[in-house]
């Protein structure tokens, strides 16, 4: 599966760009601000309709527009699709699959499932719980059919009963009922989590090994945390914590607060590598990823987007980056300023095309 043809419209200083992207590795060279940036943002909105810069539509929106539209061409399982993302400046869009309106950017996500490496993914290692949780979300997503729908069940639950903690005098009989439907949806919401969690292990272990990341013997160790004491049922925690979570407004333990932790040796990892060596561990968590999804969806695939991937590198873990972004035979599109920056790091024979893009204006070079 691969993109055959990008349009983007007013999104940022992207006026009106069009390319045809090769369906393996394609390369976008430019200065700073000259809209390469923008060109991978076009094509994460066209897959999740959601910007990775901004929570915001008016940035991306450009100036003097009252919207930004995408649209693409791909071939996945077989079957052509053309994908429409239009989102205006004062919230609202429209989304389009073959033309048909989507009620849900879930439908987006699952044919085109975008893959991310920015600047911004350390946070993967150095924030707080949310996006470590998201990680994992995006695996269970796209491995497990009925993630979605147990998701969204829990989150209402979740919400309903936060309300009922924040205002008044709670009503039992309501509040038996949310505990009832929390504890159903998280049992299997953590079923799915583990499940995926024992398949990507052992992955990124073996990208860590080859990646080369100098932990001078020393183990590194990935753990997943459900989110409440594995010990008591969740159910019996929410009647045991309701006096508490009704002085705090809203409801404690959970697979909300499932978390991923990365440690070597006792430390965690981000308090002993690098910006370097972080960067090769957060691609070797995309990466597992994007090999598990392979392997369970071999016509589907992801689509990476890496943005400036020589920063924080050297020459020689640049070459193993590429090297194994190549092996996972997906499309992958990455910026940088010099082209001179990735000379002999792709194989030989990788199929690949570079633009260069000057004031928003997207031109193809021609290979040397």
């Amino acid at each position: 599966m691969s993109l055959s043809r990008i349009r983007v419209l007013q999104l940022r200083n992207l006026a009106e760009a069009q390319l045809e992207p090769s369906p393996r590795i394609n390369i976008i060279l430019g200065e700073n601000g000259s809209g390469k940036t923008s060109l991978l943002e076009a094509i994460h909105l066209l897959g999740t309709a959601r910007s990775f810069r901004s929570t915001k539509l008016k940035p991306i929106i450009q100036t003097g527009s009252t919207d930004c539209v995408v649209f693409g061409e791909l071939l996945s399982q077989g079957m052509p699709h053309r994908l429409g993302v239009k989102r205006t400046i004062d919230g609202g869009g429209e989304l389009k699959i073959n033309g048909i309106h989507q009620r849900s950017a879930a439908t987006l996500a699952t044919t085109l499932p975008v893959q991310l490496i920015t600047p911004d993914s350390f946070t993967l290692l150095t924030g707080g719980s949310k996006p470590r949780r998201q990680f994992i979300d995006w695996g269970v997503f796209h491995v497990e059919h009925q993630f979605l729908g147990c998701w969204r069940q829990y989150q209402s639950a979740l919400k309903q009963r936060n309300h009922l903690l924040r205002h008044g005098k709670i009503d039992p009989s309501q509040l038996l009922v949310w505990n009832a439907e929390l504890a159903r949806n998280a049992e299997h919401i953590d079923q799915m989590r583990q499940s995926y969690f024992s398949l990507l292990a052992p992955v990124v272990r073996d990208l860590v090994d080859r990646f080369e990341l100098g932990l001078e013997g020393e183990h590194l160790s990935l753990s997943y945390t459900r989110g409440w004491d594995a010990k008591t049922p969740f159910i019996d925690q929410l009647d045991q914590q309701v006096d508490r979570d009704s002085k705090l407004g809203f409801t404690q333990t959970g697979p909300h607060r499932a978390d991923l932790s990365v440690r070597i040796g006792r430390d965690n990892a981000v308090e002993r590598l690098s910006r370097g060596q972080q960067k090769l561990l957060v691609c070797a968590l995309k990466l597992a990823q994007a090999r598990l999804f392979r392997d369970h969806s071999p016509a589907t695939n992801s689509v990476f987007l890496v943005d400036d991937l020589a920063a924080e590198l050297d020459r020689e873990h640049r070459t193993i980056l590429c090297h194994e972004l190549v092996a996972l035979e997906c499309q992958v599109f990455v910026t940088c300023i010099e082209s001179d920056t990735l000379e002999g790091a792709w194989p030989t024979n990788a199929v690949r095309k570079m633009f260069h893009v000057k004031h928003g204006n997207i031109v193809e070079l021609a290979q040397p």
